[in-house]
């Protein structure tokens, strides 16, 4: 038996699959990078237009709580409808006020709490001075009149 001589390997460059997987590999990356870079570019929108959702949801918070008196002790209104009547009639009184813990409405009957809008019902029987007192946790107060004129 004659001795038997190894062929020559071939080269990988003259394999055609070489080609084309290369390409294949080539394309994939190529696909892949599009598909990451347009997640990327979707996850940076979103994230900045939540951004901007919170940042406009502070600016609301803000105005509420400016326009529902803040965080200081406040009455926001306090008045009587109508401010003139005649003997026997009723009239509401309207208060709203901010951050008080108890409220106190001179001289009437009914219960009064905290509230940003709230009207109560009196029958006054001559001219009266209505007062509202306000008290805070520290034991601020603050204090209101409204004159109801009865004809």
């Amino acid at each position: 038996m004659p001795p038997q001589s190894d062929p020559l390997p071939k080269s990988v460059f003259k394999d055609p699959s070489f080609y084309s997987k290369s390409l294949l590999f080539v394309v994939a990356l190529i696909v892949g990078w599009i598909f990451f870079s347009r997640w990327w570019q979707n996850r940076s929108f979103e994230y900045r237009a939540r951004q901007a959702r919170a940042e406009k949801q502070r600016e609301k918070d803000r105005a509420t709580l400016e326009q529902m008196g803040g965080k200081e002790l406040a009455i926001l209104n306090f008045y009587a409808t109508p401010a003139a009547v005649r003997q026997g009639e009723s009239v509401q009184l309207c208060y709203g006020v901010a951050n008080a813990k108890t409220v106190k409405l001179e001289p009437q009957p009914n219960p009064v709490w905290p509230s940003y809008s709230r009207c109560v019902d009196v029958t006054p029987t001559k001219t009266t001075t209505y007062t509202l007192t306000i008290v805070d946790a520290a034991s601020n107060t603050k204090s209101q009149s409204v004159e109801v004129k009865v004809h």
